[in-house]
């Protein structure tokens, strides 16, 4: 099967190399000179050098955790330091290049509104693919590397695959999980703490528009849109990809199976992968606007049309791969198949579930709207309980996936399944990406003065972002979820714990502990936006306060001030979410034993999803709630209706782009710690 690493090789340079020639296009389109260019480099150079003090930091950490990895571990094992930093690195750097190319998309986008809404979005879409193929392609690279020496040290047999590379390769996963969960949480509190200042100082006491250049958070504002929705974004998505790879690997080669077939099982799912990316590829063509096609049906053709391809396209290849072979007692290429579709099935169904609950103008979102004609308090009671609602149906259908995939090919089955949900990983997060680039479009048009038509044309594409946005954080729970149980499922086999006997007092002690993670996590996470956000408010009363001109717009604001506050506050407070996250399994693993870590992992992984559904889907049926407010011509600006609402949506952002986006990775993380150091615990266990 060494054949099987080079599709990764291949993949990831057909990927990298598309969104190399995307790059080139977008910085060879055109962007209006002046005040448009001027602003448009005040967003960009915050945005990375936001990145750049923030991987700073990062360093000792990597450098401490490689160091524990490399002396924790026993034999050739001690080599997962390496992979680790290969994950890091892998992840840094598509937050870094994805970022890059988004900030100068948002200009160009707004330059393209000039000319028609298609040419807008083609910018904006293109420069978001940029994000989702380079994801996909270094998460490859990475893993290619790691297989390739792998084999030309140890081999491709099944007992090297299960005592040294794979438990190599988990060191990857773990890099990239680490690296993730920083950049969601730290981008998550920069972004609320600009969103927040901006919109209660600016709109509620100062009564002016959104985006409007005389508030001095808009410019932050705009930078946290990139470090939060579209670095963050993509981090948490790589290492959900990276994951649900590595857990499926694990469990293939685990299966009950012939030395052969365990093999085929285990390289399997990077076959299917390259699958899916090249079918992202050709899905992106899809996406265009037409004489009475909404920008919305543009990209769903592309999403929808990468998933059919993909489904038609992966059933031969089970056939292929395992005609006539069986494993699990019965399961064949067909089980496998199926299995396969339902993580895909039940990724389209969550995201349809999400934008039934936060998308603009539906049923939920406009009993919110509702809502805030009786004040703030209504508006907060109504939208708490669309949130809890919302949890109901993406549930069941993970709990149905789940099942079938079990029923049909055992863990392994929930494993592809799991990895099923991430095959067109490249235009979903596209899709996710071109949100925040037409968001700043529209801030970028009203601050460079752009006539009303490009705002409006912005604005349906923000509109649609929103949406997809969504969508997108829908999506990654349910990819979360499902990554998580697969890597349990992992540790489980690594660690030989076997069955959890949840009347054991250690399983059901780690299983509240775990249960109440989440809670502690988001409290921290939610404390730091709100700490931040009174420095912002601080800032933005002051300078309103001591320069009369600002309003008047015969004076500058001083963005850079509110740009550094973001920083500063961002960096300093997302340090102890994540410490909790890395060193609890480690505490519980090491003082409690393995069958209560197992139990910590079902507490954390059970709560951990239903608090992050419950947090994004309301804090996105506040903002569209807001939005639909904003668009109603006979609500005046100054009115409590519209007051109630910007207050909903301000409590709804660190819900959605905060805590509840970070706990999807809290508890992937948490799972391959676990998987990382079931080695260790067995040595230190007996």
């Amino acid at each position: 099967m060494n054949w099987v690493i080079y599709i990764a090789l291949a993949t990831s340079i057909i990927t990298l190399g598309f969104a190399l020639l995307r790059t080139k296009w977008i910085y060879k389109q055109p962007i209006k000179e002046g005040k448009l260019v001027e602003i448009a480099g005040h967003i960009s150079d915050g945005a990375m050098a936001f990145l750049k003090r923030e991987y700073t930091i990062l360093i000792p950490f990597i450098i401490i955790v490689s160091l524990f990895l490399g002396i924790g571990n026993k034999g050739y094992i001690k080599l997962q330091f390496i992979s680790f930093i290969l994950g890091a690195i892998c992840s840094a750097l598509a937050g870094y290049i994805g970022m890059k190319v988004a900030t100068a998309s948002n200009s160009r986008t707004t330059t393209a509104a000039e000319n028609s809404l298609n040419s807008a979005l083609k910018v904006a879409f293109r420069g978001g693919s940029v994000m989702g193929l380079t994801v996909t392609g270094l998460a490859l690279l990475g893993l290619f590397l790691v297989l390739f020496i792998g084999s030309l040290m140890f081999g491709l047999e099944n007992t090297a695959l299960k005592e040294v590379i794979f438990p190599i390769l988990t060191g990857y996963s773990l890099g990239a999980s680490s690296v993730a969960l920083f950049a969601r949480v730290g981008g998550g509190i920069y972004t609320k703490a600009a969103d927040v200042g901006a919109d209660l100082v600016g709109k509620v006491e100062a009564g002016i528009p959104e985006d409007d250049p005389r508030n001095p958070a808009t410019i932050a504002d705009n930078v946290g849109d990139n470090v939060g929705d579209v670095a963050g974004m993509g981090a948490d998505l790589f290492e959900s990809f990276v994951g649900s790879i590595v857990g499926a690997m694990i469990l293939g080669i685990s299966a009950i199976a012939t030395d052969e077939m365990q093999i085929k099982l285990a390289f399997f799912p990077i076959i299917i992968v390259g699958v899916g990316a090249i079918c992202s590829i050709i899905g992106m063509y899809f996406v265009r606007i037409k004489d009475g096609i909404s920008a919305q049906f543009a990209l769903n053709m592309g999403t929808f049309g990468a998933s059919i391809l993909t489904t038609a396209l992966v059933l031969p290849v089970s056939y292929f791969m395992f005609k006539g072979e069986v494993f699990n007692n019965g399961s064949d290429y067909l089980d496998i198949f199926i299995a396969t579709v339902a993580g895909l099935a039940a990724g389209v169904g969550i995201g349809i579930s999400t934008q039934l609950y936060t998308g603009t103008g539906t049923g939920p979102v406009k009993k919110i709207v509702k809502a805030c004609k009786t004040g703030s308090a209504t508006n907060i009671i109504s939208g708490l309980g669309v949130g809890m609602l919302s949890t109901v149906a993406p549930i069941i259908i993970l709990v149905a996936a789940i099942l079938i995939a079990n029923e049909l090919a055992g863990f392994y089955g929930v494993g592809i399944s799991a990895l099923g949900m991430l095959l067109t990983l490249s235009i979903q997060l596209a899709v996710d990406a071109y949100g925040p680039i037409a968001d700043n479009a529209g801030g970028l048009a009203v601050m460079a003065e752009f006539p009303k038509q490009v705002r409006e044309r912005t604005d349906e594409l923000d509109a649609v972002g929103n949406t997809t946005a969504a969508i997108g954080k829908g999506f990654a729970i349910g990819s979360a979820a499902l990554t998580s149980i697969i890597l349990f499922a992992s540790f489980q086999e690594v660690s030989g714990v076997g069955v959890i006997n949840l009347v054991d007092t250690k399983v059901l002690s780690g299983v509240f502990l775990g249960a109440m993670i989440p809670f502690l996590f988001s409290a921290l996470a939610i404390d730091a936006v709100g700490k931040a956000a009174f420095d912002m408010i601080e800032e933005v009363r002051r300078q309103f306060k001591e320069k009369k001109g600002i309003i008047e717009g015969t004076e500058t604001p001083d963005y850079k001030r509110c740009i550094d506050i973001s920083t500063k506050s961002a960096l300093s407070k997302m340090m102890p979410p994540g410490i909790i996250a890395i060193v609890t399994p480690i505490i519980i693993g090491f003082t409690g034993g393995p069958a209560m870590l197992a139990g910590l992992l079902v507490g954390v992984t059970s709560s951990g999803v239903l608090m992050a559904t419950f947090m994004s889907n309301s804090g996105g049926a506040w903002d569209n709630a807001k939005k639909m407010i904003e668009a109603d011509e006979k609500i005046n600006k100054g009115e409590e209706t519209y007051k109630a609402s910007v207050v909903g949506d301000t409590v709804g952002d660190p819900f959605k782009d905060t805590a509840g986006p970070s706990l999807n990775i809290l508890i992937k993380l948490m799972a391959v710690i676990s998987l990382v150091i079931a080695p260790m615990l067995n040595n230190f266990w007996g």
